[in-house]
């Protein structure tokens, strides 16, 4: 029997669009162009799934929702919001909406979302059958549902930049054009290229990733190109390159400008030709790569300066797309943190609920230098650290709770020169210890936090670094 949707909005040619597609997919559905007629049409309908604007003339979402559930409790409902509403949004699941979906209204987003709340239904009506002592023993908690990418291990944020890039992937993916993606350390440049390659007709063939950064220039040859026994010193089998593990599928070159000027000059060979031949060997082979690569230095830049071969920039650059730090795209910050919450507790087999009032406002507040990367080494942290309840202030790490103490003493010119109270300069030592933690925390400051940088700067190793941290946080 087709499940049946109620769709409330204002917007006639969106409801008109929405019922098309809907149906098209099995689902059967109805319209109403404001609040009142839609609770009235659904007192004297049944409906499955109700998808109601946050926005309306005469009452707003939250109105709504509570309508319906005093009507039927069981009723799916998810709103359709536009991105200044996304706070508002996530109150509105709070009170009982099993999502949101953001406008411009993304097909697949919507069938994803109508989908996973009709699985989510189900699952909830069986737990909670007389046969199922556990469904008797625990409620179902109603869990919100994630916006994943293709690959299913990336969530789709909805701020507006967010929204932008998936566009784009949605447009280039289909192609075979080599990319271009920029981003910050951190912000997910190998699972969007993974995320390009699952979207398009090389799917289900390999995705091979490559860091050039990690390399060295006698290795990335090898690497990329494969070798024959006897090559070079170590070279006791033949082995394959990338390219040739990669033929037929996409193969993805992290940090692409730490590639050395004889590898780039090679590495353009392949790309004009189509074709590799190993290291120390004679025989060519044809192979079929769509090539994504990824920099967070600006190529165009590198090629100016003589960095990077200006041929090779331009055989990249048939698309490029760039990723936006976590910082600047806060409206996402919320849906993370539940998000790396919900896959942690599956990790570390624990049910954390969430996090405690103020914790997502330091969330907000942080500038995350280490962008998505840090946030869920943060998150997995907290839940680690959390045995019940929820995640509060004192689990988060150093850097978070640093940061925020002092930009709340010095306002938004945070200068660090703030010293720990054990530090009383009562002799040289403590003196000494007083000018070195000014030191590391001005060089953090300066570097966003990024812990890598700034001990290259000091001129020490991370390992040390941490230590150092360490000791402060507990004077």
């Amino acid at each position: 029997m087709k499940k049946k949707i109620l769709i409330i909005d204002d917007d006639y040619d969106l409801c008109a669009l929405l019922s098309r597609f809907l149906e098209k997919k099995g689902f059967q559905t109805e319209s109403a162009h404001n609040a009142s007629k839609g609770i009235t049409k659904f007192s004297e309908e049944n409906f499955d799934i109700v998808l109601c604007d946050f926005r309306l003339g005469d009452k707003d979402g939250i109105d709504v929702l509570m309508k319906i559930k005093e009507l039927n409790p069981k009723t799916i409902v998810i709103i359709i919001t536009g991105y200044s509403d996304i706070k508002v949004a996530v109150e509105v699941i709070k009170k009982g909406a099993f999502d949101y979906i953001t406008k411009p209204l993304i097909p697949d987003e919507v069938i994803n979302v109508i989908e996973k709340a009709i699985a989510a239904k189900s699952n909830s009506t069986a737990k909670d059958t007389p046969n199922n002592e556990a469904g008797k023993e625990k409620p179902v908690k109603n869990k919100r549902s994630f916006t994943l990418s293709a690959n299913k291990d990336f969530l789709i944020g909805q701020a507006p930049e967010t929204v932008k890039v998936y566009q784009q992937i949605e447009i280039v993916a289909q192609t075979n054009y080599s990319i271009i993606l920029y981003g910050e350390s951190g912000t997910g440049k190998e699972v969007i290229a993974k995320t390009i390659h699952d979207s398009s007709q090389r799917k289900g063939k390999p995705f091979i990733a490559m860091d050039c950064g990690t390399l060295s220039k006698e290795l990335s040859g090898s690497e990329l190109f494969g070798h024959v026994k006897g090559a070079f010193t170590g070279a006791v089998t033949d082995k394959e390159g990338h390219f040739e593990l990669a033929n037929g599928g996409t193969l993805f070159l992290d940090e692409v400008a730490n590639l050395s000027r004889e590898v780039q000059a090679s590495l353009l060979r392949v790309i004009q030709e189509r074709k590799i031949k190993r290291v120390g060997g004679t025989k060519e082979m044809e192979v079929d790569v769509r090539i994504i690569v990824a920099s967070n230095e600006n190529l165009q830049s590198a090629y100016r300066k003589g960095k990077f071969r200006e041929d090779l920039y331009h055989r990249f650059n048939e698309f490029s797309i760039n990723l936006p730090p976590l910082r600047n795209r806060k409206e996402d910050i919320p849906l993370f943190a539940e998000f790396f919450l919900d896959k942690t507790n599956q990790e570390l087999g624990k049910n954390i609920e969430g996090y405690e009032p103020g914790v997502e406002e330091m969330f907000l507040k942080y500038a995350w230098p280490g962008n998505l990367r840090e946030f869920r080494n943060v998150v997995r942290r907290a839940v680690l650290l959390t045995n019940s309840g929820k995640i509060n202030s004192n689990v988060l790490p150093w850097e978070i709770t640093q940061s925020l103490q002092e930009e709340n003493l010095t306002g938004n010119n945070v200068n660090f020169q703030q010293a720990p109270s054990s530090f009383v300069e009562t002799d040289l030592k403590d003196a000494a210890a007083k000018a070195e933690y000014d030191t590391i925390m001005n060089v953090l400051k300066e570097v966003n936090f990024n812990k890598t940088k700034a001990a290259e700067i000091l001129k020490i190793d991370r390992k040390t670094l941490y230590n150092k941290i360490k000791i402060f946080e507990s004077l």
